[in-house]
């Protein structure tokens, strides 16, 4: 289906945006409502979840080279409830997909574009990403490497000019309650971590599969540190009101100003937040017309390409009544979601596989045996 071939260091660059793009806006403001002073060790806790996808991705695909969780599935469980689990994960990530396409339009419109529809803006984002997507993974993993760096190279330069605003007493005093509040900050960002079995749909496509889960470790590593500088010069800037904001990254943005001269780069924000969410809504977007083109036994994607774009948009709008009920959603039940369906789902798939593996290999044992 997909002759284009990525190498491991494209899949981690692949997987980087599509994690951090929007819980670099969301989670520092979910994470401080628990964990409060605490929110900076929040992140180290929330990575555990992102290793073990990880590690359940790779010994997958171990078992099962060249194919994807919709293929596996099937020889895992029969045809049967191998196709309902693939149906389950099709229908997860277009329904994720939308969401994120909605929080785009939501950020965009609710700090810049105040008077344009949010309809149009995130139509016209379906459409570039739609063009990407129809070129294949090989362009997606260029456009990640020429993209991301750019993209980190911009977060160190807002961390930089924000040292002047930053006071280290706002995180004291540490642990007054414990590691548990902490660990508690953790439960929605874990389930950020949980999309690093995005992995799984790429490494079939992996020109060094060997290094995958090298590569997919220091995804999570650098995934892990992101967050962990974010939730940091947040807290030192705003203290214990962190969790007041929505996107506490652009508010504490508005208050960088460098001897009167150089203000206002909230627009660094929004330019670096767009390439990010655009890589990320590229990568949910491959993963969902792939998958259905594999569950429905189609030898092609790329004609479901716009027609899925479509129904992406249309499932955009009635994802969410507005901000507020999204990012409930995001901090709440939406953690359970998404962790169960790409973690704990995976994780029963790998037990599965491992015991009828270890079934077979009994059997041809004991026949051989006969046989002798």
């Amino acid at each position: 289906m997909e002759k284009g071939k990525i190498t491991s260091t494209q899949m981690m660059l692949l997987l980087y945006p599509a994690i951090v793009a929007t819980a670099i806006l969301l989670v520092p403001g979910v994470t401080a409502q628990h964990a409060e002073q605490d929110m900076w060790l929040s992140p180290f806790w929330a990575s555990l979840i992102g290793f073990l996808t990880v590690h359940l991705s790779v010994q997958l695909h171990g078992l099962y080279p060249k194919k994807t969780p919709i293929e596996y599935s099937v020889e895992i469980l029969g045809w049967f409830f191998g196709k309902l689990v693939g149906l389950l994960f099709l229908l997860f990530y277009f329904h994720v997909t939308s969401i994120i396409i909605r929080e785009y339009g939501e950020f965009v419109v609710g700090n810049f574009l105040f008077h344009t529809p949010i309809q149009f803006v995130m139509g016209t984002m379906v459409f570039v990403c739609a063009v990407a997507v129809r070129s294949g993974v090989e362009v997606l993993g260029r456009l990640a490497q020429i993209l991301v760096p750019v993209v980190i190279v911009l977060l160190v330069i807002i961390v930089l000019l924000l040292l002047p605003d930053i006071d280290p007493e706002t995180m004291l005093p540490m642990f007054e309650n414990g590691l548990w509040p902490s660990i508690m900050g953790a439960a929605t960002p874990q389930s950020w971590f949980s999309e690093c079995f995005l992995m799984a749909f790429l490494l079939p496509h992996v020109i060094d599969e060997d290094h995958g889960r090298k590569w997919g470790n220091i995804g999570v590593i650098a995934v892990m540190l992101t967050l962990f500088f974010t939730n940091l010069v947040t807290l030192f800037v705003f203290g214990n009101t962190t969790g007041q904001f929505v996107y506490p990254v652009m508010s504490v943005v508005r208050y960088i100003s460098i001897a009167d001269f150089l203000e206002h780069v909230e627009a660094v924000v929004m330019a670096l937040w767009v390439v990010g969410v655009f890589l990320k809504i590229c990568v949910f977007y491959y993963v969902s017309v792939s998958a259905m083109a594999l569950w429905l036994g189609l030898s092609q994607y790329k004609p479901l390409v716009f027609a899925a774009g479509c129904m992406l948009w249309l499932c955009s709008i009635w994802s969410a009544r507005d901000l507020i009920e999204m990012t409930h959603f995001l901090g709440t039940s939406g953690s359970f979601y998404l962790t169960s369906v790409q973690t704990v789902i995976p994780f029963i798939l790998l037990v599965i596989a491992k015991w009828r593996k270890r079934a077979a290999s009994s059997s041809t044992a004991a026949s051989n045996g006969q046989e002798k």
